[in-house]
């Protein structure tokens, strides 16, 4: 796994990118306490990462793009910062993994995304149930109500609930995927051949 200078390079803006999204975006959608806030930023972070892995098409290039943004995340200032550096680094693992296995093309790019997204599904069983001692069916209950008050819906209706949830990460983290892909490949269209990423000269 050797990297380039400018590999390097690219996976620094790209990690700050995202470091800047988790900040900034994070703070603005934690204050108006939007719903699945966890899972948009995931999704942000997987389009500025995977495309990130456009411009660096090397194995390992987007888990440190995500070590980058968890590195910037532990020096932010006020606010919990454990839990969105364990996802951080969680999701840049479960998109890897998937980029690894799969071929360099749009659809294990959606599948990459999709995987990382669906890890906000799954982070508060470990940093509510885990790390912070609240026990898996207290965070299983307040997932139900929280899923049931956004759907309008009844907490009872479990598999509607946790249905629509588990579509709604995948999707969000799909959709990243292929935003990357797109956008990856088209501002490296627009770019000096001297700029591009080896796959494409």
């Amino acid at each position: 796994m050797r990297f380039s200078v400018r590999d390097l390079v690219y996976i620094g803006i790209f990690g700050a990118l995202w470091g800047v999204s988790e900040t900034g975006l994070g703070s603005v959608l934690h204050a108006l306490q939007v719903p699945l806030t966890g899972t948009a930023l995931a999704a942000v972070g997987m389009a500025i990462a995977l495309t990130g892995r456009c411009f660096v098409p090397r194995p390992g290039s987007v888990l440190f793009i995500g070590l980058v943004t968890a590195m910037l995340k532990m020096l932010s200032v006020g606010g919990t910062v454990l839990n969105p550096m364990i996802a951080i680094v969680v999701e840049s693992v479960l998109a890897e993994l998937v980029l690894v296995a799969g071929r360099h093309n749009r659809v294990t790019f959606a599948a990459a995304g999709a995987a990382a997204s669906a890890w906000s599904l799954v982070h508060p069983f470990l940093t509510g149930a885990i790390l912070a001692g609240q026990g898996f069916f207290a965070v299983y209950a307040s997932m139900l109500r929280n899923g049931a008050r956004m759907l309008g819906v009844e907490p009872s209706a479990i598999v509607l609930i946790l249905g629509v949830l588990t579509i709604l990460h995948v999707a969000a983290g799909a959709a990243a995927g292929l935003l990357a892909w797109d956008t990856g490949h088209l501002v490296q269209s627009r770019l000096p051949l001297s700029a591009r990423s080896s796959t494409d000269r």
